[in-house]
C-alpha cells in the first residue's frame, strides 16, 4: 500500500496518541503505532493493552489498502525534523518494510505484521452519556491530583464516575484528601459507578483542553470508551469497590471560615518553608476575625507565623494540616474566595469555592494532622 500525507498533521496526530505508549513493554509490538489504510482514511492506533487510543486522518493520495505496525519512536523522531511537507509512505506487504520519501530524502523502517497488534475488546450491555470537552476536562483537572499512587489500593488510583439520571459526580481520594466535582443536567438513563484509571484520564485532559468537542462516553462493567473529534480512547476500568465517600464528608459544620484564596495560598507557601520538611505540618489558629498560620521545624530551629483577616462564624479553633496537601487543593480552585467548614480539630475540613451558581459544583475535603504541642 502507498499513501501521501502532510508531515505536520501526521506528527500532531501521533503525538496526541503517543502518550499511551510505555517505555517498557512485555510485547515488542506495543512499541509500535498500528497504521491501517482504508480508501482515503488512515487510522493510527497506540496501545499498552490496558488503554488504546485511535486517531484518524484523511490522506492526500492513496493506493491500495492494508495495515502495518511501525516503530513509534523512530517514526516520531524523523517526523520532528521535517517542515510541513508532503511525505510518501510505501509499505511492502510481504516484508513489512516501510519506505518514506520526503523531498530529496529517502528512509526505510523495518515494520511488523499489523495482524499481531492487540485487538480492541468488543462492548456489550453498554450505557452512554455525552459531555462537553470543557466539562470533562474540568472534571479531570479538578480531581486527578487527588488520586493515589498506592498500587496496593487500586481503587484509589483512579477517578470514580458516579452516574445518575440527574447528575455525574467525579470523585478522587488518596485517603488524605478528597475531591468531588458534580455536574448537573447530564442525561443518562442508568445509575452506574465506575472507576477510570489515571493514565487514560491524563491523556484525555491533554487533548480536550486544546479543542471544543462533544465527547461521547460509552461504558459497561469492565471497559469505557471516549469518542471525540477524530479520536477514540478505550480503557479497562478498575475492578475494585470505591470507598463510601459520602459517609466521610462531614455535614452540619458549625465553624465556617471565609477567606481570600490567593492570600491564603501565598501565606501558606511562605510559612511552609519554615515548617518541618518531613511532616509539612502547619497550624491554623482561628479566633475572632483572624486566622493565624504558623509552622516550625524544631530540628533546624526555624519558625514562621502569618496573620490574615477573614470572616469567621464559630468557636475558636486550632487545627493542623499538611501544608503540601492544602496548597495543592487551593491551586485547583478557581474562585477568588473559599469557604472552609469545620466541626472539630480531629475531624476533616471541607473546602468550597465561593462563586456564582452554575451546573458544576466542587467540594474538597482534607484530613487534619495531629498537632505537636
Amino acid at each position: 500500500m502507498k499513501f501521501i500525507v502532510s508531515s505536520s498533521v501526521l506528527l500532531k496526530k501521533l503525538q496526541a496518541i503517543g502518550g499511551i505508549l510505555n517505555t517498557r513493554n512485555t510485547m515488542p509490538i506495543l512499541d509500535d503505532f498500528l497504521f491501517e489504510l482504508r480508501k482515503e482514511t488512515l487510522k493510527m492506533t497506540a496501545s499498552d493493552l490496558e488503554t488504546t487510543m485511535i486517531s484518524e486522518m484523511t490522506v492526500d493520495l492513496s493506493d491500495g489498502e492494508g495495515l502495518v505496525a511501525i516503530p513509534a519512536k523512530m517514526l516520531v523522531e524523523v517526523l520532528k525534523t521535517f517542515s510541513d511537507i508532503p511525505i510518501t509512505f510505501t509499505v511492502d506487504s510481504a516484508t513489512n518494510n516501510i519506505d518514506i520519501s520526503a523531498g530529496e530524502g529517502h528512509y526505510r523502517i523495518a515494520g511488523h505484521n499489523g495482524d499481531e497488534f492487540p485487538k480492541i475488546p468488543t462492548f456489550e450491555d453498554t450505557n452512554s452519556v455525552t459531555l462537553s470537552s470543557d466539562t470533562l476536562s474540568n472534571a479531570i483537572s479538578k480531581t486527578l491530583f487527588a488520586t493515589s499512587n498506592e498500587e496496593l489500593r487500586p481503587m484509589l488510583t483512579g477517578v470514580l464516575f458516579d452516574i445518575s439520571p440527574e447528575e455525574i459526580s467525579f470523585v478522587a481520594t488518596d485517603a488524605h484528601k478528597l475531591v468531588k466535582y458534580t455536574v448537573n443536567g447530564v442525561a443518562c438513563d442508568s445509575v452506574s459507578s465506575i472507576i477510570v484509571p489515571k493514565k487514560p484520564l491524563n491523556q484525555l485532559k491533554n487533548i480536550l483542553s486544546a479543542g471544543d468537542y462533544e465527547v461521547g462516553v460509552e461504558f459497561n462493567k469492565t471497559n469505557i470508551t471516549f469518542t471525540f473529534g477524530s479520536f477514540k480512547l478505550f480503557s479497562r476500568l478498575i475492578n475494585s469497590p470505591f470507598p463510601n465517600y459520602s459517609a466521610i464528608i462531614p455535614t452540619n459544620n458549625s465553624n465556617i471560615l471565609t477567606i481570600d484564596r490567593i492570600q491564603l495560598m501565598n501565606a501558606l507557601k511562605r510559612v511552609s518553608i519554615f515548617a518541618s520538611q518531613s511532616t509539612n505540618q502547619v497550624r491554623f489558629t482561628i479566633a475572632g476575625q483572624e486566622l493565624l498560620i504558623s509552622g516550625e521545624d524544631v530540628e533546624f530551629a526555624s519558625e514562621a507565623k502569618e496573620r490574615l483577616s477573614c470572616e469567621y462564624n464559630g468557636t475558636d479553633i486550632e487545627i493542623g494540616f499538611n501544608s503540601r496537601f492544602f496548597s495543592e487543593m487551593l491551586s485547583h480552585i478557581d474562585s477568588p474566595q473559599i469557604r472552609m467548614e469545620m466541626t472539630a480539630p480531629n475531624r476533616a475540613a471541607v473546602l468550597f469555592p465561593i462563586e456564582d451558581e452554575s451546573e458544576e459544583k466542587v467540594l474538597m475535603l482534607i484530613s487534619p494532622v495531629m498537632l505537636n504541642n
